[in-house]
């Protein structure tokens, strides 16, 4: 990246303060995990980037903005609000934001509203935005848009500035597509084209990654390959990217006097006493009251801990405007009571409840006086708090009960793993985690902190926007293979020019469009005109090199004055002669148990069907469930490769929703090859769109144009991007 690239930060808040005092603003940064995170990256980093601007919600006026302006010229240049006006800010943020997308993206949609009238005020909100960031967008900018507030804002962005560098990140979980689905027809595909707008849409873990994928396979039918979505026009990359912390600051906060001080005032209040603690916003995601629960099943089953352990319970004040949250809160202050009253004693009080927020060095002075901290929601993106405890004990002391719902599980698995709903398991924990030796609770922090250490917020940041620059580059490639309009204008030239030409053409997928039983895709009266035309020209020589068998395809095309080779390259009939077969034969026995593993997937993967040929026997799952298919497929693809043995002249093929397997040394290329050999065209051109067509390009790429339809890698020089291009681009030639 150029040093001249500004960074646009696009959230729903913008991490800045604004207040006045006789006249005089003043401009201060909040806290917060991604705040921290993009600050340190521009600080840190090698400065990728000439300045960083951020667009977010302002929680000010457009008359206060204009005043502080004008006094603060140079430190407000890069922020960016957006005004929105107040009944569509509510509606947007606690309407469908928070009551809506996040309940459901949580895993639970009995707390789903379905509100239209929140759902347009929340694209709305998302229209402001884009608005906002065109308005003042240059050239080279990279857009980085964060968070389930503004999911529809990168397709937005796309619609006008088509080149433009967008990426987005997901800090909340992307549900599984039976949760997902349950949405609204036009807001889930809304959602999922909105996201598509970017170039990288990130994730915290891989589950969250490929639950995303298959919502997008199955809800707009594009298909995932090594984590790239492939749609009409763009490859976009959706990957995980696993946020992190300032391990340093946390680390270096055990040796902060004021810290210190703090801590030393807890433990004279709790003198003698392990101390259990906890800290989360007020959220019915984050298992508060399960923990409450469990602590108190802990207590009844383990009373020799009575008066030796307090749990110090911190809840931080959280969008108590929303219904559940208020319930939550006055539930969970019952549960602290009920546990106080039941089990604690004059001097002992076994839960100390606080409702409100902690400063950082309180926050730190928890971390580091704590023997167990314990952080167990039922559903979590990622899970900061884990990661901060984790990095503040520099004195390798303290056990993480950690909830294997929280998406840093995947990276903290050294912390005692628990399911939050279940009470006995997660006492358990408690009571391990109470018991470990001090040799063992070392052990785990040292080798979850070196993860941590390693992988820091910078590295985040830094992994994110190296991956959204490889993703444009790949992009950019991708273009210079398609065959556009510069590419088939050279085609036709040659064409014009040529004297002798040579065309092999694969039939499904190329010519005609895959159907749901082999015999249903017969050519149509525009192909077969099409072929006439173009064969009937004496200086052409036109080859339809199939997998399909000789019967069927003699039967469509025979009437044709080409060639036909069938089974990839098994049967040939060269215009006007008759058929020939390989001299290479399939013999029964080889065939029986072939077809016998083939049909213990067809009773294994409804829909499923097999189709057998002179030379070669497949499997189908085209019409089967994409996923059921494609996992019965890499099962049958391993038994067969068990059963073919050194004395099989056997090859397994696996092609689009296929899986065949033919004759060694049968193949499309040495038959294409064969042909070009007898007639050395000085025009010859390749097209095709399975992975068998492969063998074809790699024979001809030294003398023809070879042209794959799709836009996956291939050894083809350069790609339609689907089969609506082909008929079009030979009837240009013909014409």
């Amino acid at each position: 990246m150029s040093q001249a690239k500004r960074l646009l930060i696009v959230s729903n808040r913008l991490p800045y303060q604004l207040s006045e005092e006789d006249d005089e603003f003043k401009l201060t940064m909040s806290s917060g995990g991604l705040v921290s995170a993009l600050k340190s990256y521009m600080e840190n980093s090698s400065a990728d980037f000439s300045d960083m601007h951020w667009y977010g919600n302002a929680d000010f006026s457009e008359k206060e903005w204009a005043k502080a302006s004008e006094q603060l010229a140079e430190k407000t240049d890069a922020i960016k609000p957006v005004f929105i006006p107040k009944n569509l800010k509510e509606k947007h943020y606690s309407g469908f934001s928070n009551s809506t997308l996040w309940p459901h993206f949580h895993y639970f949609p009995t707390f789903t509203k379905y509100d239209q009238s929140d759902y347009k005020a929340y694209y709305k909100v998302n229209e402001m935005f884009a608005k906002k960031i065109i308005e003042n967008y240059q050239k080279d900018d990279v857009i980085w848009v964060h968070d389930y507030q503004l999911l529809l804002l990168p397709e937005m962005l796309r619609r006008k500035l088509p080149d433009a560098t967008i990426g987005f990140f997901l800090h909340i979980p992307f549900p599984s597509f039976e949760i997902f689905r349950m949405l609204p027809r036009e807001w889930r595909e809304n959602i999922l084209r909105g996201m598509l707008g970017s170039d990288l849409v990130g994730f915290h873990t891989n589950d969250y990654v490929l639950h995303f994928q298959k919502s997008v396979r199955m809800l707009l039918g594009y298909e995932s390959k090594r984590r790239l979505i492939q749609t009409e026009n763009r490859a976009i990359r959706s990957d995980l990217f696993p946020i992190s912390i300032d391990y340093h600051l946390f680390n270096k906060s055990f040796d902060k006097p004021e810290v210190k001080k703090i801590k030393r005032q807890m433990s004279n209040l709790m003198p003698n006493m392990k101390t259990i603690f906890s800290v989360d916003r007020l959220d019915y995601t984050k298992g508060i009251g399960n923990r409450l629960r469990a602590y108190e099943h802990f207590l009844k089953e383990n009373p020799e801990w009575h008066e030796k352990v307090t749990f110090n319970l911190v809840v931080v004040p959280s969008r108590d405007v929303i219904k559940q949250y208020g319930e939550n809160k006055r539930k969970l202050e019952e549960l602290v009571g009920r546990i106080n009253g039941a089990f604690g004693k004059m001097g002992w009080q076994p839960v100390v409840y606080q409702y409100r927020s902690l400063n950082f060095d309180e926050l730190c002075a928890c971390y580091t006086g704590c023997d167990v901290a314990l952080i167990t929601p039922v559903r979590d993106g990622m899970n900061l708090v884990s990661k901060e405890f984790v990095a503040s004990r520099k004195d390798l002391k303290g056990v993480l009960v950690l909830s294997e719902m929280a998406g840093s599980a995947a990276e903290l698995g050294e912390a005692i793993l628990i399911n939050p709903t279940d009470l006995d398991e997660l006492a358990t924990g408690i009571k391990r985690a109470l018991n470990m030796p001090l040799m063992m609770q070392s052990r785990h922090l040292e080798i979850m902190q070196e993860r941590i250490r390693t992988y820091d917020v910078n590295m985040w940041a830094q992994d994110f926007m190296t991956e959204l620059s490889n993703v444009k580059a790949l992009q950019a490639s991708k273009k210079i293979r398609q065959a556009g309009p510069v590419v088939k204008r050279d085609i036709k030239k040659q064409y014009d020019n040529a004297d002798k030409r040579m065309f092999f053409l694969d039939y499904d997928g190329t010519l005609m469009p895959f159907q749901s039983q082999p015999h249903l895709a017969q050519p149509n009266e525009r192909v077969l005109n099409m072929l006439e035309k173009l064969a009937s020209d004496p200086k052409n020589i036109v080859t339809v090199i199939s997998g399909r068998d000789r019967d069927t395809l003699n039967d469509w095309l025979g009437h044709l004055p080409i060639n036909l080779v069938t089974e990839h390259g098994a049967a040939k009939k060269m215009k006007g002669e008759d058929w020939k077969l390989t001299e290479k034969v399939f013999r029964p026995e080889w065939r029986q148990e072939i077809y016998h593993q083939m049909k213990l997937n067809v009773h294994r993967c409804a829909k499923s069907f097999i189709e057998e040929k002179n030379f070669a026997v497949a499997w189908h799952y085209r019409n089967a469930d994409k996923d059921l298919g494609f996992l019965r497929s890499r099962e049958l693809i391993d038994s067969l490769y068990r059963v073919i043995n050194n004395n099989m002249p056997l090859q397994v093929i696996d092609g689009n929703k296929v899986v065949e397997v033919r004759m060694t040394g049968v193949d499309k290329g040495s038959a294409a090859r064969e042909i070009y050999d007898q007639e050395k065209g000085d025009f010859v051109l390749a097209i095709g769109d399975d992975r068998t067509d492969e063998d074809m390009f790699r024979a001809l790429n030294e003398v023809a144009y070879t042209i794959k339809v799709g836009t996956e890698n291939s050894e083809a020089k350069y790609n339609f991007t689907n089969i609506s291009e082909v008929l079009p681009f030979f009837e240009d030639i013909i014409d």
